[in-house]
């Protein structure tokens, strides 16, 4: 199919993303989240979607999956997988307002993942309008818990790639046309110091300091850091008053491997710095993402992805990424799955997030001819 003749308006499309990027939703805000979920909800039963809501369990959002008519409907078919939480607190937007600057767009969640959602919407809008039907049935699933590793509906979207042919993710694209075809291992730890509290001021030599412990936890863990498999702390929570000997320090562990086996020896390096003592030092392992290798099925659907590329006048390349998706999950179970079909941009997680606004229209009509010629 020619896609370029599919009439893609980068343009209108950034004026149709501007509320999905207004209406904040961070993970850790139910509430949030869902209100960005009845957004999504609304723009695919318009679009003509079976609606189904799941609702939320540890606390976090909804899921939303949306089936689009279909002669085939409950055959094996195409799934897009994209969540709607992000990173960024309610209130980012007075610091970061969505805003044009040229060909570029900032934004709160902007790029990760609200722009590749949209653009996918869009495409599926085209082929409609154009009256071409896609060979598979397909299936959108937004959820909302993936800035964090995915806790709550790992499960639900196992279950739903279990039923289908092939996974399409639009995550942020690499920049300059590059695709995702595999995904580094990630493991999650939550790591914890116990000491023994005492007045700072009138007996400091009494208490046993949480914090002094964690810091150097923190440094030991960090140093085991190798090209095979990296470790970093991002999160720490300790103290309450500052006349007093912190009796307990919280942190956050992420580590990542190129190759399971590395991860899995990771792991076991982690769990063994418990111990017990004056202060006791607890690990406790979080989520994991399994690694996700690209095999010749994946190769089949990059080359697909290279050909209409080509036709928008676009460069490809595909690589294996840190920074886990849900591809990691599907893509470990064997099915199809090609990442990074989003819009490009940078400074993903920052106050500086933004898009290449072109690529909205470019990378939508990649997307529409995949899914036009997935069968």
């Amino acid at each position: 199919m020619d896609i370029k003749a599919l009439p893609f308006d980068a343009d209108a499309m950034l004026e149709g993303l501007r509320p999905w990027i207004e209406c904040e939703s961070p993970t850790w805000d139910a509430a949030a989240v869902n209100r960005m979920m009845d957004l999504a909800s609304c723009e695919l039963a318009c679009m003509g979607a079976t609606i189904e809501r799941i609702p939320g369990r540890m606390g976090l959002g909804d899921s939303v999956r949306a089936r689009f008519p279909h002669p085939d409907a409950g055959e094996p078919g195409i799934l897009i997988l994209g969540h709607l939480d992000t990173v960024h607190p309610v209130g980012t937007l007075e610091k970061l307002p969505f805003r044009r600057d040229g060909d570029i767009c900032y934004g709160p969640g902007i790029c990760d993942m609200k722009g590749g959602n949209y653009l996918t919407l869009e495409a599926i809008r085209q082929l409609a309008r154009a009256g071409i039907e896609t060979k598979l049935p397909v299936t959108i699933m937004f959820t909302p818990d993936e800035e964090i590793g995915t806790p709550s509906v790992r499960d639900l979207i196992e279950a739903e790639a279990s039923r289908a042919k092939v996974v399409l993710v639009p995550e942020p694209g690499r920049d300059k046309g590059g695709v995702t075809s595999g995904r580094y291992a990630i493991a999650r730890f939550n790591i914890a110091t116990i000491g023994r509290p005492s007045h700072a001021g009138a007996r400091l030599s009494d208490g046993r300091s949480a914090i002094r412990e964690m810091a150097r936890r923190i440094i030991q863990i960090e140093e085991m850091t190798t090209e095979a498999c990296t470790f970093s702390v991002g999160v720490i929570h300790a103290g309450q008053w500052v006349n007093c000997v912190s009796s307990r320090a919280d942190a956050e562990v992420l580590t990542m491997a190129k190759r399971q086996e590395d991860l899995d020896a990771g792991v076991q390096k982690m769990l063994s710095l418990a111990s017990s003592g004056e202060v006791v030092f607890d690990v406790r392992r979080g989520v994991t993402r399994p690694v996700w290798e690209v095999d010749q099925r994946g190769l089949e659907l990059c080359a697909m992805a290279e050909d209409f590329h080509k036709q928008v006048g676009m460069p490809f390349y595909h690589e294996s990424s840190g920074g886990g998706s849900d591809g990691n999950f599907t893509g470990a179970m064997g099915i199809p799955t090609l990442d990074g079909l989003g819009v490009e941009g940078a400074m993903m997680h920052t106050l500086q997030e933004h898009i290449r606004i072109e690529t909205l229209a470019s990378r939508g009509r990649v997307m529409a001819g995949l899914l036009a010629s997935l069968s």
